[in-house]
């Protein structure tokens, strides 16, 4: 049974949740000015990780025939037999009623939109099947997070976190362009979609970093519009450099550091931008008790 754990933690890639929780955190930071009550946040993370759950074994359930195939993924629990199809939809069925029975306690809209939020996470395993917009969709997928972590805290939407969920669209499209570029002769030879057997290595590489330029755009949108100050600009030029840096790594010639920009980078950035959300909402209050 611990070995299954494992195996299942490991199939769901749950270290991967450092991606898109420190935006969801830092939008509900930003909503609730502060920190909520523990009970949502509470909720708050243990319905992303359900959620992420369902997503991801959803994903290995529906591609195990594609990923048996993929010298990249044929070593992942399915097509190794670790783990059986019928154990991996059980447990996305499970996380998926979870998502749903937690959604409820949070409020009216968060339950609401739980079964569509479902149904579009759950359909980008489809996506690259007939659509080179694949890398955008599991964008839209991650930016979704800030919305429904608003959501939670305040029982609506506002445009902050819609600035905020674009920012994660754009920065999530363009970092998965980097790592989906060590599937395309396998995507190309097997009537496989994406935007870089669509444009082409080199194109794909320029459009990443226009999307990642666009990322920095909302960011600053999403400051000035939750009344961010000094510390978050500091925290996103922070993100800015980080993405250089990220971005230089990569050449049409040399792509050999492609796991390095993808894995190291990214999670990092997520850790930066939440932490110049916090320390920024969180200061003011101590700054006003000064002067006063």
């Amino acid at each position: 049974m611990f070995q299954k754990i494992l195996h299942t933690l490991e199939m769901v890639k749950f270290s991967h949740s450092i991606f898109a929780l420190p935006f969801a955190l830092s939008s509900m930071v930003v909503a609730a000015r502060g920190l909520p009550s523990p009970k949502i946040l509470f909720l708050i993370v243990m319905a992303m990780v359900t959620a992420r759950n369902t997503a991801m074994s959803m994903n290995r359930w529906i591609d195990r025939d594609i990923d048996g195939k993929n010298p990249r993924t044929q070593n992942r629990h399915l097509p190794q037999k670790l783990l059986t199809p019928r154990y991996v939809l059980i447990f996305a069925l499970s996380n998926a009623l979870l998502f749903v029975t937690l959604c409820l306690f949070i409020n009216r809209l968060a339950f609401f939109l739980s079964l569509p939020t479902l149904l579009v996470l759950v359909a980008y395993s489809w996506i690259k099947r007939f659509s080179s917009l694949t890398q955008i969709y599991l964008g839209l997928c991650l930016g979704m997070a800030p919305l429904g972590a608003w959501i939670a805290v305040t029982g609506n939407l506002a445009w902050p976190p819609v600035f905020l969920g674009m920012a994660v669209l754009f920065w999530v499209a363009g970092f998965d362009i980097l790592y989906a570029i060590q599937d395309h002769e396998f995507d190309k030879g097997h009537n496989l979609y994406s935007l870089v057997v669509s444009l082409g290595i080199p194109k794909a590489l320029l459009l990443s970093r226009l999307f990642h330029l666009m990322t920095l755009g909302l960011l600053l949108g999403f400051g000035s519009a939750a009344g961010l100050d000094l510390v978050y600009n500091i925290g996103c030029l922070f993100v800015a450099v980080l993405l250089t840096w990220e971005h230089s790594l990569i050449r049409p010639s040399d792509l050999s550091r492609i796991n390095i920009a993808f894995f190291n980078f990214n999670g990092v950035i997520g850790l930066v931008f939440l932490a110049g959300v916090c320390v920024d909402v969180l200061m003011k209050p101590i700054v006003a008790f000064v002067l006063q």
